[in-house]
Order: structure tokens, then sequence, then C-alpha cells
């Protein structure tokens, strides 16, 4: 299914002069604090957020997973559902795909699919989570940490072919998460564990091209609970410092302990240059995978408040750092989280470009808690919403684009397309 040009317009010819109504007065406020009204928009327009390729079908827990029909079957029709996203919002412009889940039979003919729907690929993902049908060895007690070398070896040689997958579709970055770790104590040496897995990651280092980055993930527990080897972003940023200027660390939203300050993470890795990237999702407890910016909304825009003051212009933050979406969907149709996801992440951004940094730092330096938080408050409490819809409407994209989904039917089309009992592969 496509979402045509003319569908678009005439759903945005529907709201032009309540949108008129609600974008004028914002529009003057900012002027009269000096700010550029068509800046922001721009701003806001060119910002992009990857879509990944296993969170278009119905995620799940242990327990238990809900279809909801209509489900991507193919690689195709994943390119597919990520076109459909991106012509409604146009903010949607990139795919991430996950190996060996989606491993294309023509790269060529994916390439070309991709183009149609003016996509591109961003970071590839290898998978040493799981065991595959017709690998040699198991992964049940680690990957690249593994005490026999032939099962490191394995896992050296599945990631160095992801890097091949992605070379030609154009992908730039290899995202490895390791799964390995340990249940009971003494199940594991720590030391040698963690040494080995740097040893496995320098071989797959050395095959990186030279215009890639390799994006280490890190995760405090699960599925291990006891231990894992890269536990927090100082285990991903040490091993990312001693593989050289490629490698970098994958900020997690979900990937860390309840209340830890992420915002502060954020704004170390910056400052050593060693932030690769994000995969967005929200949580209450854990790693929970809930929408973006569903549980800790202020939360995601002091970590844009930080990324704003770290990059030198609106250049180096969309094109220097990685910026994916990473959630799982068990109750709402994926494709409608995922275009809440990205207009969650669009508005903490343009929230945080509000922010009025030069007086935040004189009350900063002059020791003004009351003031910074004053300063925070009122971009924070901003209703950018206006701003949005503009960008949106500028982009040739849906003013509303869920209303849009559901106006057209979307999810109805695709269950009569591929059926109600459709799987996304991978899950």
């Amino acid at each position: 299914m496509k979402i045509d040009q003319q569908q678009i317009q005439d759903h945005n010819k529907e709201s032009e002069q309540s949108h008129k109504e609600n974008f004028a007065p914002l529009a003057n406020q900012l002027s009269k604090k000096d700010y550029q009204v068509d800046k922001l928009v721009d701003r806001i327009a060119s910002f992009q957020v990857a879509i990944p390729s296993w969170a278009l079908g119905a995620g799940g827990t242990r327990f238990g997973r809900f279809p909801v029909g209509g489900e991507p079957g193919s690689l195709e029709e994943k390119i597919e559902d990520v076109g459909l996203l991106h012509a409604l919002n146009r903010s949607s412009g990139a795919i991430s795909l996950h190996i060996p889940w989606d491993i294309p039979e023509d790269s060529a003919a994916i390439k070309e699919l991709a183009d149609s729907y003016d996509l591109i690929f961003d970071a590839v993902n290898s998978n040493t989570f799981q065991d595959q049908e017709d690998q040699e060895y198991s992964y049940k007690f680690g990957s690249l940490c593994h005490t026999d070398k032939e099962v490191r070896q394995q896992a050296v040689e599945h990631n160095i072919e992801v890097i091949k997958h992605g070379e030609k579709l154009g992908s730039k970055a290899l995202t490895v998460w390791l799964a390995d770790g340990s249940n009971f104590p003494g199940q594991q040496n720590f030391r040698k564990a963690l040494s080995r897995t740097l040893q496995s990651l320098e071989e797959i280092y050395k095959e990186l091209p030279s215009d890639w980055e390799m994006l280490i993930e890190y995760k405090p527990y699960e599925p291990n609970f006891y231990s894992m080897v890269i536990p927090d972003w100082g285990t991903s940023f040490l091993l990312a410092n001693k593989l050289g200027d490629q490698a970098q660390t994958l900020v997690d939203l979900g990937h860390h302990l309840p209340n830890t300050n992420i915002e502060q993470i954020v704004a170390t890795l910056q400052m050593e240059n060693k932030l690769g990237g994000f995969h967005f999702n929200d949580s209450k407890y854990g790693d929970d995978d809930l929408t973006t910016g569903s549980i800790k909304p202020f939360q995601l825009f002091l970590i844009f408040n930080e990324l704003i003051h770290g990059t030198e212009d609106a250049d180096a933050l969309e094109g220097d750092i990685a910026w994916m979406i990473d959630a799982s969907h068990n109750v709402k149709d994926p494709l409608e989280d995922l275009l809440q996801s990205v207009d969650a992440i669009k508005k903490s951004y343009a929230k945080a470009l509000l922010v009025d940094r030069e007086q935040l730092e004189e009350a900063r330096e002059s020791n003004d808690p009351v003031l910074a938080q004053e300063l925070l408050q009122e971009a924070f409490q901003t209703d950018v919403r206006p701003l949005l819809r503009e960008a949106r409407i500028r982009n040739n994209a849906a003013a509303d684009p869920i209303g849009l989904y559901r106006k057209l039917n979307v999810r109805e089309s695709l269950i009569d397309e591929r059926g109600s009992e459709t799987v996304a592969t991978g899950l």
C-alpha cells in the first residue's frame, strides 16, 4: 500500500484553517523573543529518526504475543511499511535492519525498492542473542565472550557478514548488542569474559570500512540476571576507547537501572566524542520498550537539552549521531506506535531548541538553581505541536499522521493484502 500526495493534500486542507489559527500566535510569541521561526521549523522538518525493521510487527513478552494482522512477512513488506510511515510524517526516512532476520536475497533490488520510498539504510544490527537453525555452535553460554574459541569465531564471522550486507545497501554503521553474561555467582570469570569480548570486537573492528562506525550497546540485565559482560555505559565506553575512533557508545534509553541520570551520561559521552547513537523507547520499571515519551517526557527533553548544548550546529547534531527507535509493541498497532514515538522525539527536540541557552549559562555560573529551573520549564511547557504540524505541512507530510492513517484504514488494508495471521519475520 502507498499513500499518495493527493491524499495528504486533501487531508491537510481539512485542517488548514485551524492550524493557521494555532500556529500564528505561537509564531508571533516566539518572534517577540527573537527566535527565527522559519529556521526553527526547518530544523524540526529536517530531523530524521530511523525505523527498526523488528518494530513493524506486534512485539510481546515471554508470556505471550498478540499479532495485529497485516504484519510484514518479508523484507520487502517491511520497507513498504516504513515507506508508509515516511509518507505520513516525512521524518522516518531510514530503516535499520537486523541480520539474519532481514538478509536481502538481491541487495540491488532491495536498495532500489527503498529508493522508491525515499528511504536509506541506517545501522545494521547483528544477532548473537539467538541460535539460528543452520548455525553450528550455540550461544547459550555467550557469543563474543564464550570460553570456546570456535563459538567466538562463529560470532565474529557473523558480524563481519552483517557488515558486508550493510555495505551493499549503503549503511554506514554496525550495532553490536550482546546478551552475553551469567545468571549465577561463580558461573563466569568476569575479567576473562570482558577480555575475550574485546579480542572478538577487535577482529570485527579490523573489517570495518573506513567510513563506518561500530556502535556498542550496553544493558544492565536481561537475558542474564547476575551479570552482563557489557552492563553499562562505562564498559561500552572503555571498549570503544580501546578499539579506536570508529567505535562509539550507543545509548538505549531502556537499558538503565531505574532513575539513572541518562542526560548526564549523554553529556559525558559527548564531551569525550564517543556518543554514537540512540535507541529511543520509554520505561517505567526497566527495559519496558514502551512508546517513546509515554512515561518520562521530561527526561527525554533533558536529554535533548544536553544534546543541543553539546553540538555546534544542526548539521552536527543530526548528522553525527545515529537516531533510531527500539520498541516492542504488544497491545498497539505497531505503525501507530512508531508514529507516536517519532512525534514525541521531535517534540522534545523542538522544546530543547527553545531553551534560552545564554540565560541558562548565566544562571548556572551565578549558582541560581531557581532561574535555571524556570528557564527549562518555560521551554518544556511550551506547546510546540503547531511547530511540528507546520514542519510536516511544509515537508508535504500529513498535518495529523495518525488521523490520516486511521482515516485511510491502513491497518485494515494491510490485513486485506497480507492476511490476519501473518507474523513479522524475526519475531
